[in-house]
């Protein structure tokens, strides 16, 4: 990754005006200093999403996603940082100045460049021997499975021979050294073997990311061999989690949905038939950051997976993390046949376009699947049934919604729509949707307390960069040392610096210190923690004093229990410490 000093990466986060770049993606509207809208990152209803001008940061109420405008381009457009920067240095007019990488940094972006070559030429090899006689009986596999030479070189299938070593012998003859085969994830070397390929005798998918460039494969076993399909191990240009099959050229589609599939023959099967909107996941269930990369290019995935029990389980894994992202998500019935690839030989493209059409909701596919658990015809299982659904029915929050979706099911299942209502509605008072799992005793306490002492802290952080005055008012009594978390502790150091060194404060550099997602996130919810809406100024004094003051004694309490007893200057801070308390107690916090 480029090196970018930290005044050229203030420069760019702060020429791009964090309320305009997600305006762009988000539709906001302003409620006072802030503004608000549906959150890009989970699907809701009510707008819990919030995007502060003045702290230019954002941060969502719901999810708890957060950070600055470097973070959101990172979480929406699943971009690297150094491509984030790049995008907003561009938007901004500002160009990046080339800078020499780090000799580590070099190292690691010339070993990419490199995989990327041994992977597109293992690409290359597979692509000619399918079409040598050697590659015979996995091009007649092709053909058996209805595959157009056209569709072949589309998607660049190919063979690898039934030598265990003949990619490997390829590779070195190109010059490859055995150190570098192996992190391709294609070779494996051991001093009994030497080196052997990953994959031999196999019919190869290559897996191609967004950008076309080859960086695994999935390979079918030709013959009765063991396993049937194998794919590429993860390596520093192959993850799984983050790639589709399919995608690269999927993306480009204009159909309004995505198809969701699981194999690799289904995706270039559909994509045969005029699907070009398929895609599959890697030889791994769909994650969230699926989802997250499904969500860059569609608003809606139509599941496609195989209609047997594991197809099924796979539907109802998927939905909620689609869901998750704010996807809308439905289920295409191929029944009575088991997978798209089956379906499209036997009935025709248009038939399967009918079904696409006749996709069923996700949220009813659910309740379908869930019928099958009980007896129909046995009035206590039927019973049991419809109470199962109505607890699920309160997962909408939104009166409209629910009552739409009591209404598809009331009729469904043969039940009055009142009475469904009726028991929703007694579940919800009941407390049926939050009721917490029982837990053994003193750990929901203990969680509870722990809970409770990073709530203060974050409520005072949020107050130090809402009022500095706050600072004035704790100077001498508190500082960043009396935050105990170890991450809280980093942003209150940095926070202190910036007010003793310009007299301000600036929540979204101190965001682009933290180079992971997920730090990132954590200090934009440190630094929007809900403070308690009060009546009176005199409330709102009292309330910031007792924050202050759990937050010292949470910090003498943390040192106590984690200082030598033997440390005669840990010993004196905490006497010292304590007097501050007390001093504390005293305190008149007054803004006038």
């Amino acid at each position: 990754m480029p090196y970018y000093s930290d005044e050229l990466i203030e420069e760019v986060r702060s020429r791009n005006d964090i309320v305009d770049v997600i305006g762009g993606y988000v539709s906001l509207q302003k409620k006072g200093s802030t503004y608000f809208g549906l959150c890009p990152f989970h699907n809701e209803k009510t707008a819990s999403f919030s995007v502060s001008p003045g702290k230019q940061m954002y941060y969502c109420f719901g999810c708890g996603a957060g950070g600055n405008v470097f973070t959101f381009l990172m979480q929406y457009e699943n971009y690297t940082f150094a491509e984030a920067m790049e995008a907003l240095a561009d938007r901004a007019g500002i160009e990046l100045p080339k800078q020499e990488m780090t000799s580590e940094q070099k190292r690691e972006a010339d070993k990419r460049t490199v995989l990327l070559a041994i992977n597109k030429e293992a690409a290359k090899y597979y692509y000619r021997l399918l079409r040598s006689p050697r590659g015979q009986h996995a091009y007649e596999y092709f053909k058996k499975r209805e595959l157009s030479d056209e569709t072949m070189q589309k998607f660049g299938l190919g063979y690898s021979d039934q030598y265990s070593d003949d990619l490997y012998r390829y590779l070195r003859k190109l010059g490859y050294e055995d150190e570098i085969l192996k992190e391709s994830g294609l070779v494996g070397i051991d001093e009994r073997r030497g080196g052997h390929d990953k994959f031999w005798n196999r019919a190869m998918f290559p897996i191609m990311d967004i950008h076309n460039r080859v960086i695994g494969f999935g390979g079918r076993v030709m013959g009765d061999g063991e396993p049937k399909y194998l794919n590429s191990p993860e390596t520093k240009i192959f993850d799984k989690s983050r790639n589709l099959y399919g995608l690269n050229i999927a993306r480009t589609t204009r159909k309004p949905q995505l198809l969701l599939c699981e194999g690799y023959m289904d995706v270039i099967a559909l994509h045969q038939a005029g699907f070009d909107n398929a895609v599959a996941s890697l030889g791994t269930s769909l994650t969230s950051g699926h989802a997250s990369l499904l969500k860059r290019y569609t608003k809606e995935v139509y599941l496609t997976y195989d209609s047997d029990g594991a197809g099924v389980k796979a539907a109802l894994r998927a939905i909620p993390i689609l869901k998750e992202v704010g996807i809308t998500t439905k289920v295409i019935n191929m029944q009575p046949y088991k997978d798209p690839d089956e379906f499209i030989k036997a009935l025709g493209a248009e038939e399967y376009q009918k079904r696409i059409d006749e996709a069923e909701n996700s949220f009813l596919f659910e309740i379908r699947m869930l019928e099958r658990q009980f007896d129909m015809n046995d009035p206590e299982s039927k019973t049991a049934f419809y109470n199962e659904t109505a607890k699920r029915l309160l997962a909408f929050p939104e009166e409209l919604e629910r009552n739409n979706y009591i209404e598809a099911v009331a009729e469904k299942y043969h039940i009055g729509f009142q009475d469904l209502r009726k028991l929703v509605n007694r579940l919800a008072l009941e407390g049926e949707v939050t009721r917490p799992a029982p837990l053994k005793s003193g750990i929901h306490e203990k969680k509870k307390k722990e809970d409770g002492m990073k709530q203060s802290q974050k409520l005072l952080l949020t107050w130090l960069i809402e009022d500095t005055r706050v600072f004035k008012a704790i100077e001498g009594l508190v500082g960043a040392d009396d935050f105990t978390e170890e991450l809280y502790h980093k942003a209150a150091q940095e926070l202190f610096l910036q007010y003793e060194t310009e007299g301000a404060v600036n929540p979204a550099k101190i965001i682009s210190l933290f180079p992971e997602e997920e730090d990132q996130k954590e200090i934009a919810g440190l630094f929007s923690a809900r403070i308690h809406e009060v009546e009176t100024k005199k409330d709102l004094e009292k309330v910031l004093k007792e924050t202050i003051i759990r937050v010292k004694q949470n910090s003498i309490d943390f040192r106590s229990k984690n200082s030598d007893p033997n440390d005669l200057k840990a010993v004196m801070q905490l006497i010292e410490d304590k007097r501050t308390l007390e001093k504390l107690e005293q305190l008149h916090i007054s803004f006038d």
